[in-house]
């Protein structure tokens, strides 16, 4: 399979798409005023202890406290475990490459993750399953910790953290208080997987932590791996300095690398045919990168420089643009229609004009086979997350509906998140749960408008500029209009006077535009126009995609 990941930076936004076999299956955005946490260590104080739901919540600095479940306080070891289940352990931790736990409204089903021991800290046995700890006996109010983000704010919830700590490497995933050395599942051949456990475990020094051996170390020699180790042991003692100084309140302990770097880090790798990038500031950063990580990958790092945008030169803008439409179509004539909710993400499969010939079993079974693979590139694509319902076309026998669910998880098995597909129910519907450590690109890119009260959604003034930015970018290139008037709506041309007075001046001066910009009550808030001077022309279409 072909892939590629495409980097688009400006100084006020990151774009990265990655591409599979000349598809979108991801995008990712990246803004100052949206900054990612995920990642991020702090030292927090706790500000309550809730018994009843086995929870606390931790103050660290940030409008709203974070959520902290007893599963993810440190935990005491067994020393009788197997070796394999010692793997399975140290795997369902904190493995990037693994499947952490999907969202839900209830504790985990077990608490899997090694720590230090601090004795049975009131451990509960819970319906059979792995005991958690009793949070009440672990955790006092006031009490200073620190403790890791594992899920940013979505909606009115504050974001999730854990006290399981993690540091992630090229090739390592290193916890400070764990003591065993592990190995990712996605690594299946037994005899590799005991290898890299060897290699590592003779390299780890004594009585500091524990790690997971990353997919992507296979081959990798042991200088390589002594480094990461050592490099990831300093990082943590550093983090510790900083706890010495941070006492008396809240603090920020270490913040994870940018979208850019960790995206290098956990993605980029000899699978990646090409990385493209726009912005000569990141491509410096990312050869820095390799050369410190990876040197071999250098040579499929490319600096684009070519006057039409990246994104317009791999045709992405309006497959990105129908990310927020409900209406999805498939290649025979069927469609999807998806609506996401507060409870979640409904997902609704027709045939549409495709009727098939004599068939109907066959035409529904293609249908609902077309449907699994844009459904599973859909909300890897749109980041949706938590419990995902499909309604697929009802289908008469059960050959074929396990055909159209094995489809729908082997396309799931490319998402980075853990995604799970259950069997079709009574009702013929198709339930799936998705891990959420973010909102989704709908959430986060749209707003509330003021005019419908909510029923709706529009795109956020920073948004609209940077749609703006790229259309102006667009009659730079093509050079045939060169006085441009820009109608704005007043909150959008009143965010550009006041957020970024400078963009107009200085898209003129790179394009060679004499633009001016008016305000204009009449435009929706998601809306611009280019008007050719002095004879008042719209010339939007010829550069924008939407």
């Amino acid at each position: 399979m072909k892939r590629e990941i495409l980097i688009s930076g400006t100084p006020r936004e990151t774009r990265v798409a990655i591409l599979e076999d000349d598809r979108l299956v991801e995008l990712l955005v990246d803004r100052p005023d949206q900054r990612r946490t995920v990642g991020d260590i702090y030292y927090g104080r706790v500000d309550a202890v809730l018994g009843g739901i086995q929870a606390a919540f931790v103050d660290i600095g940030l409008e709203k406290s974070a959520y902290l479940h007893a599963s993810d306080l440190l935990e005491p070891e067994e020393d009788d475990d197997p070796e394999d289940q010692a793997d399975e352990n140290a795997d369902a931790a904190v493995d990037p490459d693994g499947e952490p736990d999907a969202e839900s409204s209830g504790p985990p089903e077990a608490a899997l993750v090694s720590g230090k021991r601090r004795g049975d800290g009131g451990r509960r046995e819970i319906g059979g399953r792995r005991a958690i700890p009793d949070i009440a006996e672990r955790l006092k109010k006031g009490e200073m910790l620190p403790v890791q983000v594992t899920k940013e704010p979505i909606s009115t919830k504050g974001c999730r953290v854990t006290a399981q700590i993690s540091l992630a490497g090229r090739f390592l995933v290193y916890m400070p208080y764990a003591t065993k050395v592990g190995v990712s599942r996605k690594i299946e051949n037994r005899e590799q997987r005991a290898k890299l456990r060897e290699m590592v475990s003779k390299l780890m020094p004594h009585d500091v932590g524990g790690v997971i051996v990353r997919t992507v170390a296979e081959g990798v020699t042991e200088d390589h791996f002594r480094r990461e180790i050592l490099s990831l042991i300093n990082t943590w003692k550093k983090i510790k300095r900083k706890q010495l100084y941070a006492r008396r309140g809240p603090a920020l302990l270490h913040r994870e690398a940018s979208l850019t770097r960790s995206l290098v880090r956990d993605v980029f790798s000899a699978k990646v045919d090409a990385l493209w990038v726009d912005s000569r500031e990141l491509h410096h950063e990312i050869s820095q990168y390799l050369e410190l990580i990876d040197p071999e990958l250098i040579e499929r790092v490319h600096y684009y420089d070519e006057p039409a945008p990246l994104f317009d030169r791999f045709k992405l803008e309006t497959e990105i643009r129908d990310l927020f439409q409900p209406r999805v179509e498939l290649p025979s004539g069927g469609y999807l229609i998806i609506q996401p909710t507060e409870a979640l993400v409904s997902i609704d499969v027709n045939t549409g004009r495709y009727t098939g010939k004599r068939d109907p079993e066959k035409t529904i079974l293609r249908t609902n086979i077309e449907a699994a693979r844009e459904i599973a590139r859909q909300i890897r694509l749109r980041d949706v997350g938590g419990i995902i319902v499909a309604d697929f076309i009802d289908m008469e026998t059960k050959a074929n509906r396990d055909r159209v669910v094995q489809e729908l998880r082997t396309h799931l098995g490319r998402d980075r998140a853990r995604t799970r597909a259950y069997a079709v129910s009574e009702l013929g519907l198709i339930e799936m749960t998705r891990q959420r450590v973010r909102p989704s690109l709908w959430a986060s890119m749209t707003r509330e408008c003021a005019i419908c009260h909510g029923t709706g959604r529009v795109f956020s003034p920073e948004v609209v500029t940077r749609r703006l930015e790229r259309a102006l970018k667009r009659a730079g290139t093509d050079r045939k209009e060169r006085k441009l008037a820009i109608r704005l709506h007043p909150d959008v041309a009143l965010y550009l006077l006041e957020e970024e007075p400078k963009l107009v001046t200085s898209l003129g001066k790179q394009g060679g535009l004499d633009l001016e910009v008016r305000d204009d009550p009449m435009l929706r808030l998601d809306e611009f126009r280019l008007m050719s001077r002095p004879a008042g022309r719209d010339v939007t279409e010829l550069y924008s995609v939407a």
